[in-house]
């Protein structure tokens, strides 16, 4: 092939249809029609050239033409920070805002369940009894002992990395085994429920329960929050199995699932601030107040991010799901 006379017979073609690029927010329709075709025609052109002729100069001039008409027709892509940005701003908050009727009655339960056992286990000896040792009860509770030297046990570093894991494994067994008739994430929480009642309980009883509330709320409140929210997710979740609405049982799950993978990446940050506090706030030397006010501000700009900003993105018709583009395509059905 003749590199000149291939150039000369198609330069015209590739001027038009760099014209019509520099053009491209105020085309007409004929002119959007016939930048489609010069854009198949140039790409053809730069696939002849570099199979037969690839001259470099030629490869390049064509190959950016065709990447500027690309980037015309199918649109820039969003730039990686604004999708980051958008899902703390809009689509996480908007998620955990809009199953707030699951997880707060959770929370709820929760609370009322581990109260009433604490309280049940306090002030009965003989349940303190079958649930260990004399002796053994004495070593958990006593100054220093198990229940105290359990947050100073390892290095901070180490210990939050390692409560971290924990609660991500809870929180994703809640998310993801919920869509089993919401049975997982009620039985997850019940359980916990036991073994905070139990600690509280048997602190309470040693007379010493104030102490072991103030190594646990500073923790604790944010924790246990994104607990809550990972069992109402996931509860809501399963409920879509058992009535999907006027959606298809495979519609439901899908939008629903979509959710819920967007309120696990989130929790995974919520759940690292926590077992930060864990490592490093709950074991510190910070009076007592210090500890469980920096617990209480952080559970508070949890809640205001998930009331204030969360209820805006729902307000503007975020879902936590995907946008429209990147999910699947729908075949129409009869009404």
């Amino acid at each position: 092939m003749d590199l000149d006379v291939f150039i000369d017979r198609h330069r015209e073609s590739w001027q038009r249809l760099e014209a019509l690029v520099k053009r491209s927010g105020r085309l007409s329709g004929a002119e959007a029609d016939e930048l489609i075709e010069l854009y198949q025609r140039v790409t053809t052109h730069l696939s002849v050239v570099r199979s037969q002729t690839p001259d470099p100069a030629t490869v390049e001039r064509l190959s950016s033409l065709v990447a500027q008409a690309r980037s015309v027709l199918t649109g820039t892509h969003t730039p990686a920070w604004r999708t980051f940005t958008r899902f703390f701003t809009h689509r996480l908050p908007a998620a955990i805002y809009l199953g707030w009727r699951w997880w707060v009655p959770a929370g709820l339960a929760f609370y009322l369940v581990t109260g009433l056992v604490a309280a049940w286990i306090a002030t009965n000896p003989d349940v303190q009894a079958s649930i260990a040792a004399p002796d053994e009860l004495r070593e958990m509770t006593k100054a220093g002992g198990g229940y105290e030297s359990y947050y100073s046990s390892d290095p901070a570093g180490s210990f939050a990395a390692k409560v971290w894991t924990n609660n991500a494994w809870v929180a994703a067994a809640c998310l993801l085994l919920g869509v089993l008739f919401a049975i997982p994430p009620i039985y997850l929480l019940f359980t916990n429920a036991l073994n905070v009642a139990v600690g509280i309980g048997l602190m309470f009883g040693a007379g010493r329960g104030g102490l072991f509330l103030g190594l646990l709320a500073p923790h604790g409140l944010l924790e246990l929050t994104a607990v809550f929210v990972a069992a109402g997710i996931g509860m809501r979740l399963g409920w879509q199995v058992i009535d999907p609405g006027k959606r298809t049982r495979a519609q439901a799950l899908a939008a629903e699932g979509r959710s819920v993978v967007a309120v696990a990446l989130g929790l995974v940050v919520v759940l690292l601030v926590s077992g930060v506090l864990e490592g490093f706030v709950t074991p510190s030397g910070l009076p007592t107040w210090a500890r469980v006010g920096i617990g209480v501000v952080a559970e508070v700009l949890f809640l205001l991010y998930v009331f204030v900003i969360g209820r805006r993105a729902a307000r503007q018709g975020e879902t936590g799901d995907v946008d429209a583009s990147e999910r699947e395509d729908v075949a129409p059905v009869a009404v």
